[in-house]
């Protein structure tokens, strides 16, 4: 899957990211592309037969979206790899970031799109773990959490609490090449997913339900 994710105000880029301006926005806007991004980094280059086999879909349905993803500048054909029979792809970058909250008024429809693109992908992750969970040895099953904690913050808190989880993420190995190589014995890939989930009271209302009133019988 891809790591695409909404990344700090100002982010260190270097050549192997990109942020997302409106027409990446749109080209993202589909699941399977998302899935394909994500395939093409964790496994590296691969044909859309093979792509299309890995997610259960028809080779065409992965050809046409490869190609959208190509010409908006995710993808890209592997000419080393390639030849007149099948073409090759790679992913041209290993992250990408969507930071720009100007845009997100500006295209809220897009933006929107390619949210909900991202949530179905972390569901299916999720999902995925869940079914092979009985299988894995047990120090992997013991590592599996899935948790929520009901918090009551402010706007800049919150923004605190996403900054403060981002960084504890950041002193982790990353899953890339280089690191993969040099990674101790009995590392694998391991996702880490993380929401901070606004939910704004109703105008007016308590955020707690009213205590139950006294019931004292039938009036005399």
């Amino acid at each position: 899957m891809a790591d695409v994710v909404k990344g700090p105000d100002d982010p260190a880029l270097d050549k192997d990211s990109v942020v997302l301006d409106a027409k990446g926005l749109r080209a993202l806007a589909h699941p399977v592309r998302v899935q394909l991004i994500g395939l093409l980094r964790k496994y590296g280059p691969s044909t859309a037969t093979r792509l299309a086999e890995r997610l259960g879909v028809n080779s065409g349905t992965a050809s046409y979206h490869l190609r959208q993803l190509g010409a908006a500048g995710f993808v890209e054909e592997d000419a080393e790899r390639g030849n007149a029979r099948e073409r090759w792809w790679r992913s041209v970058h290993r992250t990408i970031w969507f930071n720009d909250p100007e845009l997100a008024e500006r295209e809220p429809e897009a933006v929107l799109a390619y949210l909900q693109s991202v949530a179905a992908i972390h569901t299916l992750r999720v999902q995925q773990t869940l079914n092979e969970l009985l299988t894995m040895p047990p120090a992997w099953r013991n590592s599996f959490d899935m948790s929520d904690w009901a918090l009551r913050l402010t706007p800049e808190e919150a923004g605190s609490l996403e900054q403060e989880l981002k960084e504890v993420v950041s002193r982790y190995r990353r899953d890339e090449p280089a690191a993969a190589a040099g990674a101790p014995e009995g590392a694998e890939r391991v996702t880490v997913i993380t929401y901070v989930l606004p939910e704004l009271d109703a105008p007016g209302a308590s955020p707690y339900p009213a205590p139950p009133e006294a019931d004292d019988g039938p009036a005399s």
